[in-house]
Order: structure tokens, then sequence, then C-alpha cells
């Protein structure tokens, strides 16, 4: 299974060496993507996630027919056949995109790293790991960049490595539709927050705690009951003890 924190990595990379190889293509989709920003732009405020990402992905998963829905390309106003599948009826695209966005893998709406790498990493997972777990640039991001020259699963489960996909990636959309828009930036990356040290005296009062609470479980109720008070109260003095030291 692919590392994310590593994939992110991988992807920042990729994106900061990035250069488009079939730039005609993407400056007629990047026009119509940016020419509807605004409605990307009111999904984008009820869930959060950036309006040029939702842009990509309606592009990439139904060619931004804003009759299909963005989970899958299939039409939103009846119960979708591909995965995911059993999503709706809705009411309307906008409906649909929440929902995708919302209660579907990967979840973008609780996505919080929006920089290149982190942005690059979500988009991969909507469209599966397959790639990465290869090693490989997804073209679902690269395609039509140099980062991307072949391979591509024709089916489930089918790698085919001569394959070569067709459909413009992500990132190069993206490239495209920052020379449009200057105002579609990335975030600063988001790493995990380090693990909290406990002081010397919490970490010994918790040890000598749990420990006289194991040997009185093994006599009775009662004791153990008992037994918790003194490891209260032993706690509390070494507390005070390796306060006064200090």
């Amino acid at each position: 299974m692919a590392d994310i924190t590593a994939l992110k990595t991988r992807n920042a990379a990729r994106w900061a060496a990035a250069k488009i190889t079939r730039g005609p293509e993407f400056d007629r989709v990047a026009t119509r993507l940016v020419m509807a920003k605004p409605r990307y732009q009111a999904l984008s405020e009820r869930t959060g996630v950036p309006w040029f990402v939702i842009a990509v992905i309606h592009e990439r998963e139904a060619g931004q027919n804003f009759s299909k829905s963005i989970a899958q390309g299939d039409p939103w106003n009846a119960k979708s056949v591909h995965v995911p599948k059993g999503r709706g009826p809705f009411k309307t695209f906008e409906e649909a995109a929440i929902d995708a966005l919302t209660n579907c893998a990967p979840y973008a709406a609780k996505w919080k790293d929006w920089s290149a790498g982190g942005t690059m990493t979500l988009l991969e997972q909507y469209n599966g790991l397959g790639y990465a777990n290869k090693g490989l640039p997804s073209p679902y991001n690269w395609s039509g960049t140099d980062q991307y020259k072949s391979g591509k699963y024709v089916a489930d489960g089918v790698f085919d490595p001569n394959a070569v996909d067709k459909q413009l990636g992500c990132a190069g959309l993206i490239m495209a539709m920052q020379t449009l828009d200057p105002s579609i930036k990335f975030g600063p990356p988001v790493s995990l927050p380090s693990p909290t040290v406990q002081p010397k005296h919490v970490a010994v009062a918790a040890s000598l705690t749990g420990g006289l609470v194991a040997v009185l479980r093994a006599n009775s109720v009662e004791i153990a009951l008992g037994g918790v008070a003194i490891a209260v109260i032993i706690a509390i003095a070494i507390h005070f003890l390796w306060k006064k030291k200090d």
C-alpha cells in the first residue's frame, strides 16, 4: 500500500519539474473550466475543496458535462451504476457534487493539505493508488506532461504498460488554468503533528498507577478499588516532589 506522506513528497517534486506537452489541448479545456468558476466556487464554499480541484475532477470524470456527476460520470438524476455505485438520484448537479466530495472516498471535503503535493495526492486517491503502488506517476494527474509516458489500467486490475492515457491530466489542467487565472494558488504543506511528550513525573506516575492496578485486579474488585486510591495518592506525591526539585 502506498505511503501517503511519501507520495505527497513525490508528487510535489513532480509538480515542480513538470512541463506541459500538449499545450493547445490544455488551453482549450482550461478556458471553459475557468469560465465556470462561479459555479465551482459555490461548491467550494460548501465543501472546503478548492474550486479548481472540483473543476479538474469534473473534467476527468465527466468531461465537464453538468448533466453528469463528478463522482464517476454517471447521470446524477438516476442511481449510479459505476463506482461509487448506488448514489442518487439527485435533484441537481450541485447536490450530487456535494455528496461526491463529502460522502464518497477519498472524502475530499475532509482533506486538509492543499499544497501542490497534497492536492496532487488527493486527486490521485480519487482515481486510485494502483499507479503509486507500482512506483509510477498516475496519468490521472500527469497525462499530457513530461512526467508521464505510458502505462494505464485498461480495466479493473488490468494494467497495460504500453497503453497511453488520452485524457488530459489534472496537473496540466491546473497549470493551464493558472495562466488564465493567477489567483489559483496552492496552500502551504500540512504535516502530521509531532507526538506529545509527557513530563517525566507524569509518565512515572502513570506507570506506577498502571502497575498497582494490574496487581490488585488479580486479587479482587474491592482490593483493586483501594489500590487505585493508593496509586492516586502516590502519583500526587511524586508530582509535587518533582515540582519541588525543578
